[in-house]
C-alpha cells in the first residue's frame, strides 16, 4: 500500500509541477518588463511546491507560531532534515530566492521552475561557482529581495545539525542584511534520506527572530552563526513535541499560521 500511494504521490507532485510550470512560463513573459525582482514567478513556482504538499496524502505540514515578515535585505536560514524541507518553508507567505545545488535547476520542468523563479544555483566544493553565487545573492538582497540558505550544505543524517557553513553569515555581514533563524521538524519522515517512499508525517516550519548584522564584522561570524544556532536548536526542540506523532489522522488540518 505504501508503494501504491508513494507512487501516486510522485505522480501528483509530477503533474502540479507541470501544470505549474505552463502557467508560471507565461506569466515570466508578461511580468518581465516590469517585474525585476521577479515577485511573481517566484511566488508561482513556491506555490507549486505548497499545493503538491497539500494534495499529498502523506504529509500534513504547516506553520507554528506567529511570525515576522523579513525586512527586504535579509538572509534567511534553516535547519535541513530533507528534501521535503523547500515545500513546507514555501508556505511562508512572502518570496525569497533559494541558493540550491546546481544540479536541481537541470531537472526538467522542476529546474525550469527554480530559473524562472530566479533561485541561485551553485556547485558544491567548487570555489568559483561559490563566490559567483555569492554575488548573485548580493545582487537580489541590493534589490531588496531576501535569500534562502540552508548553512548546513546538506541535509543532516540524523538528529543533530550539522556545523554551518559561513557563506550566509559571511554574506550578511558584508551586505548588512539581517539573519532570520527558521527551524523545520518532522520532514525527515516526510521524505527519507535515499527513499523514494514516503511516509506519514505531521511537519511544522517556525520562525525566529531577526538577529541585525549593524556594525558587525568578519571577527564577529563566529557569534553570529551561533546566534542563529541557538535560535534554530531552541525552535526545532519546542516543535518536536508537535511532530512527534508519524501517524496524524488523515483528516487532520494544519496549524494555522499567524503573523505579527
Amino acid at each position: 500500500m505504501n508503494a501504491l500511494l508513494s507512487m501516486y504521490a510522485w505522480l501528483e507532485t509530477g503533474l502540479v509541477s507541470l501544470t505549474g510550470f505552463c502557467i508560471q512560463a507565461p506569466l515570466a513573459v508578461i511580468t518581465w518588463p516590469f517585474d525585476k525582482r521577479k515577485v511573481v514567478t517566484g511566488r508561482a513556482f513556491r506555490l507549486i511546491g505548497v499545493t503538491a504538499a497539500r494534495l499529498n496524502p502523506f504529509w500534513k505540514f504547516g506553520i507554528h507560531g506567529t511570525y515576522v515578515r523579513p525586512a527586504p535585505r535579509t538572509v534567511v536560514v534553516s535547519n535541513h532534515e530533507s528534501n521535503a524541507d523547500p515545500f513546507i518553508i514555501s508556505m511562508l507567505p512572502w518570496e525569497m530566492k533559494w541558493m540550491a545545488k546546481a544540479s536541481l535547476l537541470k531537472i526538467p520542468v522542476v529546474g525550469w521552475s527554480m530559473w524562472l523563479a530566479g533561485d541561485i544555483p551553485v556547485r558544491r566544493g567548487e570555489k568559483d561557482s561559490a563566490v559567483q553565487a555569492m554575488g548573485i545573492c548580493k545582487r537580489w538582497l541590493d534589490k531588496g529581495m531576501p535569500i534562502m540558505i540552508f548553512p548546513e550544505g546538506t541535509r543532516s543524517k540524523t538528529e543533530e545539525l550539522l556545523p554551518f557553513k559561513d557563506g550566509a553569515f559571511r554574506l550578511a555581514i558584508e551586505t548588512g542584511a539581517d539573519v532570520l533563524p527558521l527551524a523545520v521538524s518532522g520532514t525527515r519522515r516526510a521524505l527519507p534520506k535515499h527513499s523514494w517512499r514516503f511516509a506519514t508525517a505531521r511537519a511544522l516550519v517556525t520562525v525566529g527572530t531577526p538577529i541585525s548584522t549593524k556594525g558587525m564584522t568578519l571577527a564577529d561570524l563566529e557569534r553570529l552563526k551561533t546566534m542563529a544556532r541557538e535560535q534554530i536548536l531552541q525552535m526545532r526542540e519546542q516543535l518536536k513535541p508537535l511532530t512527534s506523532a508519524s501517524d496524524a489522522p488523515a483528516g487532520e488540518p494544519a496549524p494555522a499560521a499567524e503573523s505579527r
